[in-house]
């Protein structure tokens, strides 16, 4: 590879003339500033996935974020199984892992951490599984041939009842295969959710993936026109470049950045590679976000932005200690 260069505060590969730039600024941070130029823009949202652009923000914030989501949010699932009876091919074990996987709809806050703590209707969740597979004798088919997440009855303990009378907890999905049993097989078992976070055990984890990427940024340094312009656009992703008609002239121009996969494959043509730079924008990212099903997305955005928030007054208040403690010593 060719030596790496840098110039403008950028971080140049001489090799393929791509530019990874880094965010420098020589004036001094304020809160001020930074909420006036700080943005969320959601691009697309539902129960399960959610995608929104953090614009004017560094990569620390962003990635700080990811980490809680994955991490630090508490949920309610599956720790400890009591098997009463498992006659299926699928040992104890391995039975009882997968159980623990399954994500459990219902809200975490309501429920206290248990702990070493005796299991009570405030810090636990009982559910039961019974499952006993057979040949139906009227219709002569095999009933209970696979066991799913469906099965799984929630057993109201003390005041649950009441509490969860318009939103009963559940399962997240009906339809996660749990085993596949043959006529004579039965499971029977019970189960008791607690409180847990990620960084325990990924069982615990609210997101399925939590990630993000810089926002791509195309540079048409000069004109690329007609047979060329149709070659430019398919060198990237449909969607990306399109051609344009100017004054007769068919050009290229860059229709949605966003779609772009950074793939260089136009900087592999002699005759774009100096008339094109890719690059990123250095404050702008997207964000995926995809729940396990425990919570929505945009509540999981609420609760780690919350942790972020609880993270720094713990700092400012350590500092604030540390501060007071040097005075008393000068």
């Amino acid at each position: 590879m060719s030596p790496v260069g840098s110039t403008e505060g950028k971080i140049v590969l001489e090799s393929d003339h791509v530019n990874n730039r880094h965010h420098e600024s020589t004036e001094a941070w304020s809160l001020q500033t930074f909420a006036k130029s700080f943005s969320i823009d959601i691009i697309r949202v539902s129960c399960r996935a959610m995608e929104f652009d953090m614009i004017n923000i560094e990569a620390p914030i962003a990635n700080a974020i990811r980490r809680i989501l994955m991490a630090e949010i508490p949920t309610m699932a599956i720790e400890t199984v009591f098997m009463m009876q498992n006659t299926s091919v699928i040992h104890d074990e391995v039975l009882a892992h997968r159980l623990g996987l399954i994500p459990i709809k219902v809200d975490p806050t309501q429920f206290q951490w248990r702990g070493d703590a005796e299991a009570t209707d405030l810090n636990t969740i009982v559910f039961k599984l019974n499952a006993d597979c057979y040949i139906d004798s009227e219709t002569n088919k095999v009933v209970n041939a696979s066991v799913y997440s469906r099965d799984l009855v929630w057993e109201p303990k003390g005041n649950q009842a009441v509490q969860f009378e318009k939103n009963p907890i559940r399962a997240a999905y009906k339809s996660i295969l749990i085993a596949k049993m043959r006529p004579g097989q039965s499971i029977q078992a019970e189960l008791h959710c607690q409180k847990g976070i990620g960084r325990d055990h990924a069982k615990f984890s609210p997101v399925a993936t939590a990630y993000y990427r810089l926002m791509p940024e195309i540079v048409i340094k000069e004109d690329i026109t007609n047979e060329d312009a149709d070659k430019f656009a398919k060198c990237f992703v449909p969607g990306v470049i399109k051609v344009v008609k100017e004054r007769g002239v068919r050009k290229a121009k860059v229709d949605n950045p966003r779609l772009c996969t950074m793939s260089r494959e136009a900087l592999r043509h002699d005759e774009f590679k100096d008339k094109v730079k890719l690059m990123h924008k250095p404050t702008h990212f997207i964000f995926n976000v995809e729940s396990t099903g425990a919570m929505t997305p945009p509540e999981l955005m609420l609760h780690a932005v919350k942790r972020l928030m609880r993270k720094c007054q713990i700092v400012q208040a350590a500092l604030a200690q540390l501060n007071q403690s040097g005075e008393h010593e000068a």
